[in-house]
């Protein structure tokens, strides 16, 4: 039997083994860019973030390059944008 996907609060972050995830569905602009960029500053080197979005946040993308971190969209639920940032190498 299939478990039902656990409900987070929009801003919420947590660590998995895969890393740090963050919640941004449900929050209204600009709010997810700067949960989003406040997350990746406290950061240790190596570690990633797992974006839980509810749009292609475009904004975003060239801040992250700016700042030494990539994006890649990964699989998620269906109607959810969810995104892997990791440094740049």
């Amino acid at each position: 039997m299939e478990t039902a996907p656990l409900l987070r609060s929009p801003g919420e972050h947590w660590v998995e083994a895969d890393g740090m995830h963050v919640e941004v569905r449900g929050l209204l602009p600009p709010n997810p860019f700067v949960t989003i960029i406040g997350l990746i500053e406290r950061l240790a080197s190596g570690q990633t973030l797992t974006v839980h979005h509810d749009r292609d946040p475009v904004p975003l993308y060239a801040e992250l390059a700016e700042r030494g971190w990539l994006a890649e969209r990964i699989h998620g639920e269906p109607g959810e944008v969810r995104l892997l940032l990791s440094r740049d190498a």
